[in-house]
């Protein structure tokens, strides 16, 4: 069965249920249009090389590489997507049945015909000079070693066979499919995965687990995959029902008592951060110390664009700020002057410099909005760092040369925090991290925090309700600077050594995007977006627990941003406020189809035809 009821409103009814439609009658025009859609975004994949460069990461050894699975993910996710139904407040939806399975199977062979096309292409005609990035190697690849007929046959089959498992994921039930998924979910995370848990293995001596479950080339063994999966399915079940029950009990907590439950959680979380890094390695660490900055960078960012709607695009100016005011105080071979600061009196002097620089920066653009001011913030972005790069300012900045050699920090003269230990260096961010964290949640339930949502909503409305937003912008610009130069300060400490190439205009994009994908407005989905994002991908210099999507990693951002601006604008983990504003509408006309409204307060119907919400 198909669960309809809708995600943004508690306790909405279901739709009514209609008999399943004949297996032929479909919207063709919409099949062929989806599957073509597949097979382009197929044959780009393709050309992209990036099927090549994945081949040598193992899923499941010897049946599935990365570079096969990212070519069957797309027959898979359309065969399930044509079997989309749109609900509508008393309108009827049709029960899930073979029509499902025969769309899925339509768009999953236009989807694989893009690589027979591809291969036969490949084959007969020299493609080398338009399509610079593709290997040779891809033939072989898609044909399987065989010839470029045999390619066509096999990914036609394939597309059909991956698009009809699709549509046959809509007959089953909730349970069922959740099951289905998180058995995949749990094989190909515990094969991308690899590293980290046989770090973490090795430090709690449990080597003996993880030869069981890997093989020595790398992948998941095939018996310990279907194990694994076994393993999984049965807690997906077993488990949904009280992992819903005690989401419940926890929202219906109230005052005291729902307090005591987020302590409670937060010092769960605490704990396991805390006492993580003790047990490993200093892969993990070195990870872990990556994410921790863009958490901190994130934090910042999510002042300014999550609380306050101020799109700012440069705010890799405040991460430069604070590592080359860090470098000059702190280092002896600063080019001008080496005043030789501990580490901490250093970043009191810092988090002055980079408020000023956070004031120099808004004052002239805060009166501005949407478009301009995105600009504008970006051309002050590339001006510092190319202030930090010119000769005008070698002799206080060193150039193009940086300032190498930048002292560890010293912490009260207890112990030295360098790039050399990063499980110091994680401790370290992990203490900033929370500082911003708790700055964050006392800012966002205060009276300058509802200022600041209060603009992002509606400027002009709040500058009517006698917001000064001139003010209230420039102060969001002054603490999302001061979170940053934090990011920037340990960053120096961590390197030793500051360049101007380490502050591109990209880091700043990749901030926005962990933003974005994570929820803006909301610190647990912003914490999420950087684990998830920087962990696995990688940063802009920074390597992920994929080392393989180094090359990719932009391509894999800018389609994660495309999607959630069309399929989840709120985020990951939205917070509430967000969601609202965004599906407010909907939401509304909802409400009143349902009858619990009768209209807007003034006597007149909401305006518009019924809003669908996804099923």
């Amino acid at each position: 069965m198909t669960d309809t009821a809708s995600p943004l409103v508690p306790g909405e009814a279901k739709a009514l249920l209609a008999p399943p439609r004949p297996a032929l009658s479909h919207d063709w025009r919409r099949i062929v249009r989806i599957g073509s859609i597949a097979a382009l975004g197929q044959a780009f994949i393709a050309l992209s090389n990036m099927p090549v460069r994945l081949d040598e990461r193992l899923i499941v050894k010897p049946v599935l590489s990365l570079g096969y699975l990212v070519l069957l993910f797309l027959p898979l996710a359309v065969g399930y997507r044509q079997g989309h139904q749109t609900v509508r407040e008393g309108v009827p939806v049709f029960r899930p049945g073979l029509n499902e399975v025969v769309g899925g199977f339509s768009c999953g062979l236009i989807a694989g015909g893009g690589l027979a096309v591809l291969a036969v292409l490949l084959a007969n005609f020299d493609l080398r000079e338009p399509l610079v990035n593709w290997s040779p190697i891809l033939l072989d690849l898609l044909a399987f070693g065989n010839q470029a007929w045999f390619a066509a046959v096999i990914w036609l089959a394939i597309g059909a066979g991956m698009g009809t498992v699709g549509g046959v994921l809509r007959l089953l039930g909730p349970t069922s499919r959740r099951a289905v998924v998180t058995m995949a979910i749990a094989v190909a995370g515990a094969a991308v995965l690899e590293s980290l848990v046989v770090d973490l293995a090795e430090g709690m001596g449990l080597e003996a687990l993880t030869d069981r479950l890997y093989d020595r080339r790398g992948g998941v063994n095939w018996n310990s995959a279907l194990g694994l999966a076994g393993v999984c399915g049965i807690l997906a079940v077993a488990g949904r029902g009280r992992l819903r029950q005690a989401r419940s009990r926890h929202a219906e907590l109230q005052g005291a008592k729902r307090t005591q439950a987020n302590a409670g959680l937060m010092a769960l979380a605490a704990a396991t951060l805390i006492v993580l890094p003790l047990f490993a390695g200093k892969l993990t660490n070195e990870l872990l110390a990556n994410v921790g900055l863009f958490v901190l960078l994130a934090l910042g960012l999510n002042v300014v664009v999550g609380l306050a709607g101020i799109l700012d695009l440069g705010y890799v100016a405040f991460f430069a700020v604070g590592s080359y005011s860090t470098a000059v105080l702190t280092a002896a071979t600063s080019p001008r002057i080496a005043p030789e600061m501990p580490w901490l009196v250093a970043l009191i002097v810092v988090v002055i410099i980079t408020g000023l620089a956070g004031l120099f920066i808004g004052a002239p653009v805060i009166r501005m909005r949407g478009d301009y001011l995105a600009i504008v913030t970006l051309g002050f972005g590339e001006i510092i760092r190319l202030l930090f790069l010119s000769d005008w300012l070698s002799g206080w900045f060193g150039g193009s040369q940086g300032i190498t050699m930048i002292p560890a920090a010293d912490i009260f003269g207890l112990t030295e925090v360098s790039g050399t230990d990063p499980r110091r260096v994680f401790y370290l961010v992990l203490v900033f991290c929370a500082l911003a964290i708790y700055v964050s949640w006392r800012l966002e339930r205060s009276r300058m925090g509802r200022a600041w949502m209060a603009v992002r909503e509606d400027e002009t409305v709040a500058e009517a309700m006698g917001i000064n937003t001139v003010n209230v912008k420039l102060l969001a610009f002054v603490v999302g600077a001061v979170l940053g130069s934090f990011s920037g300060a340990i960053f120096a400490a961590k390197v030793g050594s500051v360049f101007p190439a380490s502050f591109l205009i990209l880091v700043s994009i990749v901030i926005l995007v962990v933003v974005i994908f994570g929820g803006m407005g909301n610190i647990v989905g912003v914490i999420a977006g950087a684990a998830v994002l920087i962990g696995v991908l990688g940063g802009p210099k920074q390597p992920g627990l994929l080392i393989e999507f180094s090359e990719f990693k932009l391509l894999i951002y800018g389609a994660l941003l495309i999607w959630m601006m069309l399929a989840r604008p709120e985020g990951l983990m939205p917070s509430v406020r967000r969601t609202r504003e965004l599906h407010q509408q909907e939401m509304a006309q909802d409400a009143w189809l349902r009858g619990e409204v009768d209209d807007d307060g003034g006597g007149n119907r909401p305006a518009g035809p019924p809003v669908a919400t996804q099923s």
